[in-house]
């Protein structure tokens, strides 16, 4: 198989394709939480407290440390984990376990022989390993 057409079949596997709509999708999700960070809920948080947070630096040695900004990304990550915890892993462990309820109980057709501790079949009367009487 030659380069191109190997490289071809990769880049047309679905979990690839999958994985870069994620990414898009991921990026655009994260641009929204943080304007609604930086633009609705730390401007709340400053009329609240009297705090604008976008202000908060210090400078030491003529460099400056963006304390506010800094602020804001721990705001945003936490914001958007708990909007992943609650719109995706909440739902799909609430899935799982509906599945597992749903799931018929497996049929026990076979028993353990008390003697040589094998299988053997539920309606056996004498082990076929041991051959001793099972009851």
């Amino acid at each position: 198989m030659s380069f191109i057409s190997e490289f071809k079949a990769f880049m047309t596997k679905g979990n690839v394709i999958d994985l870069a709509v994620a990414v898009v999708i991921g990026t655009a999700f994260n641009a929204v939480i943080t304007a609604l960070v930086n633009d609705i809920i730390t401007p709340l948080i400053g009329v609240a407290g009297n705090i604008n947070f976008a202000g908060i630096t210090y400078t030491v040695n003529n460099s400056t440390f963006l304390v506010g900004t800094f602020l804001n990304a721990i705001i945003s990550f936490f914001t958007i984990a708990l909007v992943i915890f609650l719109l995706l892993i909440k739902p799909a462990e609430k899935l799982k376990e509906r599945s597992a309820k749903n799931k018929p109980l497996p049929i026990v057709d076979t028993k353990v022989c008390p003697e040589c501790l094998s299988t053997i079949p539920l309606k056996a009367t004498r082990c076929a390993f041991c051959t001793s009487k099972v009851k």
